[in-house]
């Protein structure tokens, strides 16, 4: 960590609240809820979730699995998403959901007609604007985490730190 955290606090709490008291709270409430409140899928909000956390290099992210009424993807699901041009494991929303993952993390300015054009025939347009939302709150918080190196120690509400 290149946070000193003082002895006994939580990492998280303390970065993400005692230090930045006016910014850190907002931050984690949008963070919590794009888990909350997605209406996608639990195989394309996966497919996007980690393919940013494997950009950013988030280990908690990494390590974690939504779970959705006790539903998780399997065990194999992060290899698909590494591979998600070739893999056969996925639909088309799966698909396209960790490519729009990866081009919003790495090439926004690359994003083209042709490519909204194949998002518009999978995706309505809440759906692409609720997707756009949470790659942004992963994108800016994996990256926070890592960069201050928390990642490790980085527990949401009700779970333990990562391993």
């Amino acid at each position: 960590m290149i946070i000193d955290i003082p002895e006994g606090k939580d990492p998280i709490g303390h970065v993400w609240g005692d230090m930045v008291p006016g910014i850190g709270p907002a931050a984690a409430e949008f963070s919590l809820a794009v888990y909350a409140h997605t209406t996608l899928g639990l195989r394309e909000f996966e497919a996007a979730r980690l393919r940013i956390a494997q950009i950013n290099g988030c280990l908690f992210c990494l390590d974690w699995r939504t779970d959705r009424d006790g539903a998780t993807v399997e065990d194999e699901f992060p290899e698909a998403v590494s591979g998600w041009r070739t893999t056969g494991a996925f639909d088309d929303r799966t698909r396209l959901a960790a490519e729009y993952a990866e081009r919003y993390a790495l090439d926004h300015h690359g994003l083209d007609d042709a490519f909204w054009s194949r998002m518009r025939a999978h995706y309505s347009q809440v759906e692409i604007v609720e997707l756009t939302m949470c790659l942004g709150s992963w994108l800016a918080f994996g990256r926070l985490n890592h960069v201050l190196g928390i990642d490790a120690v980085c527990v949401l509400p009700g779970h333990g730190p990562a391993e």
